[in-house]
Protein backbone atom coordinates (compact mmCIF):
# COMPACT_ATOMS: atom_id res chain seq x y z
CA UNK A 1 0.00 0.00 0.00
CA UNK A 2 1.18 3.26 -1.00
CA UNK A 3 2.60 5.71 2.23
CA UNK A 4 0.57 8.76 2.75
CA UNK A 5 1.57 12.36 3.04
CA UNK A 6 0.50 14.93 4.39
CA UNK A 7 -3.64 15.90 4.76
CA UNK A 8 -3.66 18.82 2.16
CA UNK A 9 -6.36 21.11 1.01
CA UNK A 10 -6.36 19.39 -2.52
CA UNK A 11 -7.14 15.97 -1.16
CA UNK A 12 -9.83 17.27 0.83
CA UNK A 13 -11.65 18.78 -1.81
CA UNK A 14 -10.80 15.64 -4.16
CA UNK A 15 -12.60 13.54 -1.17
CA UNK A 16 -15.40 15.63 -0.33
CA UNK A 17 -16.24 15.98 -4.09
CA UNK A 18 -16.24 11.93 -3.99
CA UNK A 19 -18.06 11.66 -1.32
CA UNK A 20 -20.64 14.27 -2.13
CA UNK A 21 -21.24 12.58 -5.58
CA UNK A 22 -21.43 9.08 -4.11
CA UNK A 23 -23.55 10.14 -1.19
CA UNK A 24 -25.90 11.95 -3.92
CA UNK A 25 -26.07 8.62 -5.96
CA UNK A 26 -26.83 6.42 -3.03
CA UNK A 27 -29.75 8.60 -1.24
CA UNK A 28 -31.81 9.09 -4.28
CA UNK A 29 -32.75 5.29 -3.24
CA UNK A 30 -32.93 6.27 0.53
CA UNK A 31 -34.02 9.89 0.59
CA UNK A 32 -32.40 10.31 4.01
CA UNK A 33 -32.03 14.34 5.35
CA UNK A 34 -28.24 15.03 5.51
CA UNK A 35 -27.30 18.44 7.50
CA UNK A 36 -23.32 18.23 6.90
CA UNK A 37 -21.05 16.62 5.27
CA UNK A 38 -17.27 17.16 6.47
CA UNK A 39 -14.21 15.50 5.39
CA UNK A 40 -11.15 14.82 8.20
CA UNK A 41 -8.19 13.32 9.38
CA UNK A 42 -9.37 10.99 12.00
CA UNK A 43 -7.09 9.08 13.30
CA UNK A 44 -8.81 5.90 14.19
CA UNK A 45 -12.29 6.03 12.04
CA UNK A 46 -13.65 5.91 8.28
CA UNK A 47 -16.91 7.76 9.23
CA UNK A 48 -18.74 8.48 11.09
CA UNK A 49 -22.58 9.69 11.85
CA UNK A 50 -23.76 12.32 14.53
CA UNK A 51 -27.22 12.37 15.78
CA UNK A 52 -27.51 15.84 14.60
CA UNK A 53 -27.34 14.57 10.69
CA UNK A 54 -23.87 15.10 10.05
CA UNK A 55 -21.64 12.85 8.17
CA UNK A 56 -17.99 12.77 8.69
CA UNK A 57 -15.41 10.52 6.55
CA UNK A 58 -11.56 10.09 6.67
CA UNK A 59 -9.93 11.64 3.73
CA UNK A 60 -8.19 8.63 3.14
CA UNK A 61 -11.22 7.19 1.52
CA UNK A 62 -10.12 8.06 -1.89
CA UNK A 63 -7.27 5.52 -1.57
CA UNK A 64 -9.62 3.02 -1.05
CA UNK A 65 -11.02 0.47 -4.17
CA UNK A 66 -13.89 1.90 -5.19
CA UNK A 67 -16.13 -1.25 -3.69
CA UNK A 68 -15.01 -0.04 -0.08
CA UNK A 69 -15.21 3.36 -0.52
CA UNK A 70 -19.12 2.61 -1.30
CA UNK A 71 -19.50 0.52 1.46
CA UNK A 72 -18.11 3.30 3.85
CA UNK A 73 -20.33 5.59 2.26
CA UNK A 74 -23.80 3.50 2.36
CA UNK A 75 -22.87 2.63 6.00
CA UNK A 76 -22.99 6.04 7.22
CA UNK A 77 -25.66 7.40 5.22
CA UNK A 78 -27.81 4.68 6.69
CA UNK A 79 -26.70 5.29 9.78
CA UNK A 80 -29.01 8.58 9.25
CA UNK A 81 -31.99 6.16 9.14
CA UNK A 82 -30.89 3.66 11.86
CA UNK A 83 -28.25 5.22 14.14
CA UNK A 84 -27.05 1.72 15.74
CA UNK A 85 -26.13 -1.63 14.06
CA UNK A 86 -29.32 -3.30 14.47
CA UNK A 87 -31.24 -5.52 11.91
CA UNK A 88 -33.17 -2.34 10.68
CA UNK A 89 -29.81 -0.66 10.05
CA UNK A 90 -28.35 -3.87 8.20
CA UNK A 91 -31.43 -3.74 6.00
CA UNK A 92 -31.37 -0.86 4.93
CA UNK A 93 -27.69 -1.13 4.00
CA UNK A 94 -28.63 -4.22 2.04
CA UNK A 95 -30.76 -2.27 -0.26
CA UNK A 96 -27.48 -1.38 -2.41
CA UNK A 97 -24.87 -3.39 -0.86
CA UNK A 98 -26.71 -7.02 -0.32
CA UNK A 99 -23.13 -8.59 -0.06
CA UNK A 100 -22.25 -5.50 2.42
CA UNK A 101 -20.64 -8.23 5.47
CA UNK A 102 -18.19 -10.22 3.10
CA UNK A 103 -16.90 -6.29 2.01
CA UNK A 104 -17.19 -5.02 5.75
CA UNK A 105 -14.84 -8.67 6.75
CA UNK A 106 -12.55 -7.73 3.53
CA UNK A 107 -12.10 -3.92 4.88
CA UNK A 108 -11.10 -5.19 8.32
CA UNK A 109 -8.44 -6.68 6.92
CA UNK A 110 -7.03 -3.81 4.75
CA UNK A 111 -3.77 -1.96 6.90
CA UNK A 112 -4.23 1.65 5.63
CA UNK A 113 -2.79 3.15 8.52
CA UNK A 114 -5.31 5.68 9.55
CA UNK A 115 -2.43 7.76 11.73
Amino acid sequence: MKKFRRFTIKKRELARNFVENRIKYFNSFYNLKINRIAIKNTKTRWGSCSSKGNLNFNYKIIYLKPVYADYLIVHELCHLGELNHSKKFWALVSKIIPNYAKINKELKKIHIKLV
